[in-house]
């Protein structure tokens, strides 16, 4: 009889250690899916409106990259969690350099979205900047 109790008892701390074991794996798998939803680069299109030529760049998060009369930097970009309707959002800062007011620090400052920029529209008459992608 005592050994039947026995087997209980331990057939109940496996479950208990299956069960955790389980659960800690869906945690990190959620830490790593949101991981996954911020990029460390950041891809915009540039338009001169004057020549009519697109240019693609491609920014590292953090890093400032001088784009003729702009100084363009990306702070941070993150894809959507849905992948029906994909949506990429940026924070980008961007300086013109022909302007030599002080006042105006940045031309662009803040979230940029891809699937509609005219919530924070970049207003230039030279230039104009679309989110292409982040990853």
């Amino acid at each position: 009889m005592l050994l039947k109790k026995n087997i209980k008892v331990g057939k109940i701390n496996f479950n208990l250690f299956l069960f955790c074991l389980i659960f800690i794996f869906l945690m990190f798998q959620n830490f790593i899916l949101a991981a996954n939803l911020e990029g460390t680069y950041t891809d915009i299109k540039v338009l001169d409106k004057i020549s009519s030529k697109n240019t693609l760049i491609n920014l590292k998060n953090g890093d400032e990259i001088k784009h003729k009369d702009l100084l363009i930097k990306s702070m941070k970009c993150k894809n959507s969690e849905f992948d029906d309707d994909p949506e990429i959002t940026a924070y980008l800062q961007v300086k013109d350099l022909t302007n030599k007011n002080r006042d105006d620090v940045f031309v662009f400052n803040g979230w940029m979205f891809s699937s509609s920029p005219s919530i924070a529209p970049f207003d230039h008459p030279v230039y104009d900047i679309w989110l292409i992608g982040c990853y």
